[in-house]
């Protein structure tokens, strides 16, 4: 692909982002006494945080890494293990365990690595500690009637969007930049693919409030 393509592909991540986050905050007085009103709030944080990164040229790159290392990214991982290990699975154990081990790797790691490695290094940890929840919350709804009533289960549309994502382009956050480096073509296609699907997870977030029902717990 052209440099322009992947402009093209960034700016429409955004508006993906954008509408995700006005379709949360449609529905968020909606969910008022359901705790997926937090996530209309994570959807609008997420998409304020990535506007600011991405549209702000008068903040330096090392502040907008470090800024991305200690919250940006600890937000979205945090929040998706409390989703799917607390709300989900109901499993409070395994909810401290993976927080513990993620914020653990994030702040050993920052005394040992450049910024730049910490981010690549920890979002690898990161996903795989997802990987293993969305591969629990799948086992969970194969062997109950959330998977024959998909589409009004919230989660079927999240748990597909992270899938595609975060599993599909985990090749890419291991060795894009080797990649990049010798295998210039690959990392074309594994680039491409995560913008494409990122797109794409945002807009199956925004399916799972269209969709989806609601548990008020």
């Amino acid at each position: 692909m052209q440099e322009n393509d992947y402009s093209i592909l960034q700016e429409t991540l955004l508006i993906t982002q954008f509408l995700a986050a006005l379709i949360g905050t449609i529905y968020l007085f909606k969910l008022k006494n359901s705790y997926w009103k937090w996530f209309s709030i994570y959807l609008i944080i997420i998409f304020m945080q990535e506007y600011f990164l991405i549209s702000n040229d008068s903040v330096n790159y090392q502040t907008k890494l470090t800024y991305s290392v200690f919250f940006g990214v600890p937000l979205q991982y945090i929040f998706l293990y409390w989703l799917y290990a607390l709300k989900s699975l109901r499993n409070k154990r395994l909810f401290k365990i993976t927080v513990l081990i993620y914020i653990v790797t994030v702040v050993f790691l920052s005394f040992f690595n450049e910024l730049y490695h910490v981010l690549s290094l920890t979002t690898n940890i990161g996903t795989i500690i997802l990987i293993g929840l969305l591969i629990l919350e799948f086992i969970k709804q194969i062997k109950t009637d959330d998977i024959l009533n998909f589409r009004e289960n919230k989660m079927f549309f999240i748990n597909l969007g992270l899938v595609l994502f975060y599993i599909g382009s985990y090749p890419y956050q291991v060795f894009g930049e080797e990649l990049y480096e010798n295998h210039f073509d690959i990392w074309d296609v594994y680039h491409t693919y995560f913008l494409a699907t990122n797109c794409i997870m945002y807009l199956l977030f925004l399916a799972s409030f269209i969709w989806g029902k609601t548990q008020q717990s």
